[in-house]
């Protein structure tokens, strides 16, 4: 087998095993040992990018952490564990419970991040025909995609269009809080309108599928490389000691 860069396929086992183990994981010593292998694997294969699959990840997670501040710390001020026994609890051991949930979340996107930081410059239809999987989840993942893409338009379009007639501002504020339920509606309506054209009219014509199909086809998929075998069986060693730590 010639030495070759992770592949596809080993990135995407990897990633599953440990976002499996960071699932599996009942304590914080377990989420440390996944977050050493996740900096070392951004250490090594992603190098410059992993700053920015850091901040999207911090940007993902943040929101929920402060709501889950607020509930848990502010409001309950118990964690679950104590609320099952029946005990009066703290909030110092609801916050632990926060920062446990929001680091096992993190960890999650974080690998999920590095992933597509690893493969930025391949292209998203490269990326999916060179995975070992059946043709018609390939084609499942590419039309996902393309619709995730469709929604992003719609939310442009939807808010360009508020702005204008002056329902919305572009800045903060309290017109924008009051009409925030026609900027759901506008999207919805939107992205629906688009789907439904992209579904009757526009692949039919384009012959989108049979195309697609071909091309994903002729994306020959990958076999595992060295660095893959290098890999995965120190994710799945990480899997045991996650699972282990206590």
């Amino acid at each position: 087998m010639q030495s070759r860069p992770i592949t596809p396929n080993g990135a995407v086992v990897f990633g599953l095993i440990l976002i499996g183990a960071t699932m599996a994981t009942t304590g914080l010593p377990g989420l440390a040992i996944v977050a050493v292998l996740s900096m070392t694997f951004a250490a090594i294969e992603v190098g410059a990018r992993t700053g920015i699959a850091l901040r999207r990840s911090i940007v993902l997670v943040f929101p929920l952490a402060l709501f889950m501040l607020i509930v848990w710390v502010g409001v309950v001020g118990r964690s679950p564990t104590e609320i099952a026994a029946g005990v009066t609890g703290s909030r110092s051991a609801a916050s632990l419970h926060v920062a446990f949930i929001c680091a096992r979340l993190f960890l999650i996107v974080f690998t999920i991040q590095l992933i597509a930081a690893r493969f930025a410059q391949t292209t998203p239809l490269r990326f999916i025909g060179a995975l070992q999987i059946p043709l018609a989840f390939k084609r499942l993942l590419v039309l996902t995609l393309s619709l995730v893409e469709t929604f992003r338009h719609a939310i442009d379009r939807a808010h360009t269009a508020l702005v204008a007639c002056g329902l919305l501002t572009r800045r903060a504020s309290m017109r924008n809080l009051f009409n925030s339920w026609v900027l759901l509606q506008t999207v919805w309506l939107t992205a629906i309108t688009i789907v439904v054209g992209r579904l009757r009219d526009k692949w039919p014509i384009e012959n989108t599928l049979s195309q697609l199909d071909r091309a994903l086809a002729d994306g020959e998929p990958r076999s595992l490389s060295r660095r893959d075998l290098v890999w995965l069986p120190i994710a799945l060693a990480t899997v045991i000691l996650a699972i282990g730590a206590r």
